[in-house]
């Protein structure tokens, strides 16, 4: 638990110092302060994550910043395989990823990128009715995995999401019964 506060309490900090830097004047950003921003959206917490989707539906008031936006989701693999919602955990994974690649610091933050990524995906399959809740979080581990490994979801198989299809729906079938 102290480990959660702690990180809690730290994405909290770099979100402010975020939105202290971007209230300050006018000023040409540093690569500090880039780095800082992109440090506060990539943590693994929720209201990192809340943090990023906010300043992705408003990106004006970042410009400066020269984010990459740019996405292809979940790249080869399903967006929402199943029905799980999956796109927005993997645009944020492609958002943290071209960003550091961008500055430089892409190896000394990848492996907190994936955890990131595999706990958004962990955080949209706790949103569905615990019959089908074991088939998403079996997907979501099997996201990771790939990214983790392979560094791109592309390496999802079909026998992956059919393994998860056939858990689903035998969870569904109990269900009923």
């Amino acid at each position: 638990m102290p480990r959660r506060l702690a990180t809690l309490l730290a994405s909290g900090a770099l979100a402010l110092l975020a939105t202290l830097t971007i209230a300050s004047p006018a000023a040409a950003v540093t690569p500090a302060q880039k780095l800082s921003v992109l440090s506060s959206w990539t943590q693994t917490s929720a209201s990192s994550y809340n943090s990023w989707n906010s300043a992705r539906v408003n990106r004006a008031p970042w410009a400066e910043y020269n984010f990459n936006w740019s996405t292809d989701y979940c790249s080869s693999s399903p967006d929402n395989p199943l029905g799980f919602t999956f796109n927005l955990g993997c645009y944020r994974h492609d958002f943290g990823y071209r960003n550091y690649k961008a500055v430089g610091q892409f190896p000394a933050n990848k492996s907190r990128l994936d955890s990131a990524f595999y706990e958004d995906l962990k955080r949209v399959c706790a949103t569905y009715n615990s019959v089908v809740r074991p088939a998403c979080y079996s997907l979501a581990w099997t996201y990771y995995q790939a990214v983790s490994i392979f560094g791109s979801v592309a390496a999802v198989q079909q026998a992956d999401i059919d393994r998860a299809a056939r858990m689903k729906a035998d969870a569904e079938a109990k269900a009923r019964q």
